[in-house]
């Protein structure tokens, strides 16, 4: 029984190779729904051969399993997907423990235990599967695997995408692939007449909803990019668009950390490429640990940040009494001259 991670499945089922039993397990649904329907495509399998049921209605699944055991209507394939397996009880799982052990070869069952712990724990499914049938797991993808994951999409949508602009969907949009795919899809229709195919954050923002000039992390790249004079600029603007002083400092505070972090790290004689994972940084904003020489000394840095938590308290408290001057003077006091 071999254990494959998606990207092998994939391969082997552009080979045309299928196996006639699939246990999914781990916690990204997305992507087990979307390569199943690779599978189904591959078997070509039509109506009157695609079943699929779901455990959580449909707990006694001895007539499920009367049909896999069953040869195909008028076709070389049948498919069945299960989903929730996770909740089947003690003799419906027996049940499928047995059908797993002598698959017929016709059939295509596709598996879906979406319960990761419980599965870690119980290794009957997994014992039971013969040498033909394949175990995946679809853990969710976070930072670079999410990173890789989303540029895949672009380049098959014919689509060009940089670093920055990809953290920036990631930040707006989250990680739900699902959400993440509609974005994709929205950006190569906005583009569609458009030669050159490149995704820009003008783009992204357009796409999402946002205007050029709403851009929510215009301020946090302003502080990344020690430039206090358009610090200073997006910090008025903010205030006359009626944003909440609290959420301004917000934008200023989580850059602030960052490079608090490095700038301590960095005087601590911690080499430059260890300084990115250590300052829990992601891979692409190890362009800022080069920033670190020209950051204030640490000691005034972490006294910025005090006032940042001295802010944080007044503006929840109703206690300040200009916040303008507040949120410009933290950035004074953290941004070298």
């Amino acid at each position: 029984m071999p254990k494959l991670t998606p990207e092998q499945l994939k391969k082997s089922i552009d080979k045309g190779e299928i196996a006639p039993v699939y246990l999914f397990s781990g916690d990204d649904v997305f992507r087990k729904q979307e390569i199943t329907k690779q599978i189904i495509s591959a078997l070509k399998v039509d109506e009157f051969n695609l079943t699929q049921e779901d455990c959580q209605q449909t707990k006694d699944i001895g007539e499920i399993l009367t049909l896999a055991n069953t040869m195909p209507a008028f076709a070389n394939k049948r498919a069945i997907i299960l989903n929730n397996i996770d909740k089947l009880t003690k003799n419906p799982l027996a049940a499928l423990v047995n059908y797993l052990q002598n698959p017929l070869s016709s059939t295509c069952l596709i598996l879906f235990h979406n319960d990761y712990k419980k599965f870690k724990k119980d290794k009957s499914l997994t014992a039971s599967l013969t040498e033909d049938s394949s175990e995946v797991l679809f853990e969710e993808l976070k930072s670079a695997s999410l990173q890789k994951w989303l540029k895949d999409k672009f380049t098959a949508k014919g689509l060009q995408v940089n670093t920055d602009t990809l953290m920036m969907l990631e930040e707006l949009v989250g990680s739900d692939l699902n959400a993440l795919t509609m974005e994709i899809e929205k950006l190569s229709l906005l583009l569609v007449k458009r030669e050159d195919k490149t995704i820009t954050e003008e783009d992204l923002l357009s796409s999402i909803g946002y205007s050029k000039e709403e851009n929510p992390f215009a301020l946090n790249n302003a502080v990344l990019s020690l430039n206090k004079r358009e610090a200073l600029k997006i910090i008025d603007n903010l205030l006359k668009a009626g944003e909440e002083p609290i959420a301004i400092l917000n934008k200023i505070s989580n850059p602030a950390m960052k490079l608090f972090r490095i700038k301590r790290l960095a005087e601590a004689g911690v080499p430059s490429f260890q300084i990115t994972s250590a300052a829990g940084l992601m891979p692409w904003e190890s362009r800022l640990v080069s920033m670190a020489r020209n950051l204030p000394p640490s000691t005034i840095m972490l006294r910025a940040i005090d006032k940042i938590i001295e802010a944080d308290l007044a503006f929840k408290t109703s206690t300040a009494d200009n916040a303008g001057v507040i949120l410009k003077g933290l950035v004074l006091s953290l941004l070298p001259n």
